[in-house]
This record gives structure tokens, sequence and C-alpha cells, in this order.
């Protein structure tokens, strides 16, 4: 079974990344991030309040992402292990997280502040049926418009400069500090997230010792 964590600002790769690893080890990608927006899209009571915390630039505090993974890992659907991404971001999740489950690797994707600003200002979302765009490497066949839906495309509401500048804040402030905690067990990895994709996953495949990315 494997237990991995893959960590990096917004923007660095990190739920494409997971999901490369999942297809080919038949792992579990568990991200926080795309459980609140199901619940945003579907207009429950947890995404209503997800609403107005994304709005204002904010994170979701400790007590609900922790209860929130929680309930995820305690469906045991990964038979063969998981990828969890947006999880631990600061110090108080990271000790739940090591007191719960034992880890066999941190991904660390490492980007600079400059290239995430590019790459997520750039990012685009189907309100419809979710599907993810990037106006420098992915852009829909017709401008503005996803191409599975028709729907209009548009920017995350997490996406704005002023919501990514808190964040990017966040990040340095709380969870690279997580980083160290890691580093005490020796199970962090650092990757360089600026490279083409299936350069990076290659990378994160040799760190980890698993078989060839063949693309």
């Amino acid at each position: 079974m494997r237990k991995y964590v893959i960590m990096g600002v917004q923007g660095s790769g990190k739920g494409t990344q997971s999901q490369l690893l999942c297809e080919e080890f038949d792992l579990v990608h568990i991200s926080v991030g795309d459980i609140f927006r199901w619940h945003v899209r579907n207009h429950t009571k947890l995404g209503a309040q997800v609403r107005r915390i994304m709005a204002a630039g904010e994170l979701v505090d400790d007590d609900l992402v922790e209860s929130v993974v929680r309930r995820r890992l305690d469906d045991h659907d990964w038979n063969y292990g998981f990828v969890i991404d947006g999880f631990p971001r600061n110090g108080r999740q990271a000790e739940f997280f090591m007191e719960s489950y034992d880890i066999d690797a941190v991904i660390h994707l490492e980007l600079p502040d400059d290239e995430v600003r590019r790459r997520v200002l750039s990012r685009r979302l189907c309100p419809n049926c979710g599907m993810d765009y990037n106006l420098i490497a992915d852009r829909p066949e017709q401008e503005g418009r996803c191409d599975i839906c028709g729907h209009e495309l548009v920017t995350r509401a997490d996406d704005t400069p002023e919501a990514l500048e808190a964040r990017l804040r966040d990040y340095h402030e709380k969870t690279r500090p997580v980083l160290e905690l890691f580093r005490r067990k020796e199970v962090v990895h650092d990757v360089d997230g600026r490279p083409p994709l299936g350069d990076v996953q290659q990378a994160i495949r040799t760190t980890l010792g698993l078989p060839a990315y063949k693309g």
C-alpha cells in the first residue's frame, strides 16, 4: 500500500500529478479542494459556507478541513493507497495527520511565486460540468466556451489577484513550516514543478523509486 502527500503552492500542478500517479498505480486521489468545490457546485450547506470563505480569499478553518479529510479517509476505498493534496496546510493539521496515518512520502512541488501568478490567473472553469482550462497550456477550442458542454467559462471565485496574494502569504507563513515537520521524518522529496507535465511526473517517480512514466 502506498500513502503519499503532495504539497505545493496553488498552481504547482498537485492535482494533475496526483491523478497521473493514481491512474497507473490504482491509488485514490483525495483532493480537499475538489471536495469543497463539489459542495459549492451542488449548493450544499457546507458549499455555501465554503463559497463565502473562498470569495474572501481566506482558507477554510482547521476543524472543518480535518473533519472533511477524516470522513473521506474513513470511507476506506483506497485498497492500494492514496495520494492526498490540499492537506495538511499548517502545523496543527500535520500533527493530526501524522498521528492518524503512516505516510510513505511527501512530494513537494517547488514553484516560484511569479510562475504561480502566471498559471493561476490564467485558469478558467466551466460552472456547468466542472471542466478546468488554462489559457496558457489548455485553451478551449472556442474562446470562452467549454469544449464539453458549450457553457461560458468563468474565473474561479478564489482566482482573483487579491485572493491569490492572500493564499501565497498564507502558504509561506503556515504551510512551509509543515514541510519542516515532515522533513524530520525524512519523507520529503523536493521536485521542480516548472518543467513540462511529463517531466515532472517522471521526476516524481524517479525520486519515489516507481516505474517510469510512459506518457
